[in-house]
C-alpha cells in the first residue's frame, strides 16, 4: 500500500504588489532609525537577495480560508473523487484568518472546518484539523496523512496550505516585502502499487537556540500601538540554520528510500529565498560528491514571493500543469519536498511520482 497524490490544486490571488510599488515606503531599523540606503537600493539589494520581484496580495474579501477552499475545490476535481468520501482534511497554517485592515487573528471554527463547511462535505467521519509547523506545515501534512494511509484508518486525505501572510507584517520593515498570500491543496489516496507515491521522509524541530529565528514582535515604528505584533525574523540565522540542516535532512530521506542521488529528477523547495534555496540545493549534491543536475529545482518565488505553506504545494500543481518553463514531471520521476521554518522545523518527503 503506498500513499499516492492523485489531485492537485493551487489559487494564486489576483493583486499583484511589484518591487516597484515599495519605492515610497518608509523603512527602518529595528530600534527606529532610519536606514541609510535610499529605497531604491534597498529594493534592488533585496532582489538580488531573494530573486523576488513581484507578489500575490488576495483580495480584501477574501481569507486564508478562501484561498484554502478554492485550491482543495481544484485538487478535489483533479482527483475525480467525491468530497464526501475524504477521511481527513490537514490544514496547515501561520495566522488563521485575518480579516483586512484586522489585526486579529481568527482560528474560531478551525479552517479546516471552514473549508469543509465550504465545500459542503455532510460525511461526520472527515476529520478536519489545522496544524501549526511553520512554513513547513504542508509538508508535515503530507506526512500525516502519509501515516494515517500507513495505519490502514484512511484511504483519502486532503492536504492544504494557506497563507495571507500580507496581513502580518510591519511595513516599516524591510523584511515585509518578501511575504505574500496563496494557497496549495492535494489529495493523498491509499493506493495498491509499488510503482508510485511517499517512499520516505524525514523531520525535526530544533527549539534550543533556534525557537525564536522566527517570532511576532513590534513594529519597527515605536509610534505604532505597542500592542500590536508582526512576523518578525533573524535573516542571517534562517539562512545559515537553512543551509546547514536541510540538506541533511534531505539526505536522511533519500537515503532511508534507498534511491540514488542520480535517479532525483526534482527537488521542490519552499520558496524562502533564491540564494538560501540555490546554496541548500548544492550542498544537498555536494554531500553525495556530485554536481546539481540542470532544471533540477523550479522556482516560482520571483513571481510569487514567498507564501508560506502555500509554496511547496503551489509549485508542485504549477510544474504539474506546465507552468513554470523548463520544469515537467513525468510518471516515475523520483522528486523531493524540503522546506523549513518557525519552530524552527524542517522536512523533506521522497516521492515517486
Amino acid at each position: 500500500m503506498r500513499s499516492v497524490i492523485t489531485g492537485t490544486g493551487s489559487y494564486i490571488p489576483s493583486i499583484i504588489k511589484k518591487n516597484s510599488d515599495f519605492l515610497n515606503s518608509i523603512f527602518l531599523n529595528e530600534d527606529g532609525s532610519p536606514f541609510g540606503n535610499e529605497n531604491v537600493e534597498i529594493i534592488e539589494k533585496f532582489k538580488a537577495i531573494t530573486g523576488i520581484e513581484e507578489r500575490r496580495y488576495a483580495d480584501d474579501d477574501q481569507d486564508s480560508s478562501d484561498l484554502a477552499y478554492l485550491a482543495s475545490k481544484k485538487a478535489i476535481e483533479d482527483a475525480r473523487i467525491d468530497a464526501e468520501e475524504l477521511d481527513y482534511i490537514i490544514l496547515a497554517h501561520n495566522f488563521g484568518d485575518v480579516k483586512s485592515n484586522s489585526v486579529q487573528s481568527d482560528v474560531l471554527p478551525s479552517l479546516a472546518s471552514r473549508v469543509k463547511y465550504k465545500l459542503g462535505i455532510k460525511n461526520p467521519s472527515c476529520v478536519a484539523y489545522d496544524i501549526l509547523f511553520g512554513c513547513p506545515g504542508w509538508i508535515q501534512g503530507v506526512i500525516q496523512a502519509e501515516a494515517y494511509i500507513k495505519s490502514g484508518i484512511a484511504q483519502k486525505c486532503l492536504v492544504i496550505g494557506t497563507e495571507t501572510l500580507s496581513r502580518v507584517v510591519d511595513p516599516f520593515d524591510r523584511d515585509s516585502m518578501i511575504f505574500a498570500d496563496g494557497a496549495g491543496a492535494c489529495i493523498i489516496e491509499a493506493k495498491e502499487t509499488e510503482k508510485q507515491g511517499i517512499l520516505s521522509h524525514a523531520a525535526q524541530t530544533d527549539a534550543l537556540e533556534e525557537c525564536y529565528y522566527l517570532y511576532f514582535g513590534e513594529s519597527f515604528n515605536k509610534e505604532k500601538n505597542r500592542d500590536v505584533r508582526y512576523i518578525k525574523m533573524l535573516g542571517r540565522k534562517i539562512y545559515e540554520y537553512g543551509l546547514n540542516h536541510v540538506p541533511l535532512a534531505m539526505k536522511t530521506a533519500l537515503d532511508k528510500s534507498g534511491i540514488a542521488i542520480s535517479e532525483v529528477k526534482k527537488v521542490f523547495i519552499h520558496q524562502a529565498n533564491e540564494k538560501m534555496d540555490e546554496a541548500i540545493i548544492k550542498r544537498f549534491y555536494r554531500l553525495y560528491k556530485t554536481k546539481v543536475p540542470k532544471n533540477v529545482m523550479p522556482m516560482c518565488i520571483h513571481k510569487l514571493g514567498n507564501s508560506s505553506v502555500a509554496t511547496v504545494p503551489t509549485l508542485l500543481d504549477m510544474v504539474k500543469n506546465g507552468e513554470i518553463e523548463n520544469h515537467e514531471i513525468n510518471k516515475g520521476d523520483v522528486i523531493i519536498f524540503a522546506s523549513v521554518g518557525a519552530g524552527m522545523n524542517i522536512n523533506a518527503v521522497v516521492y515517486k511520482y
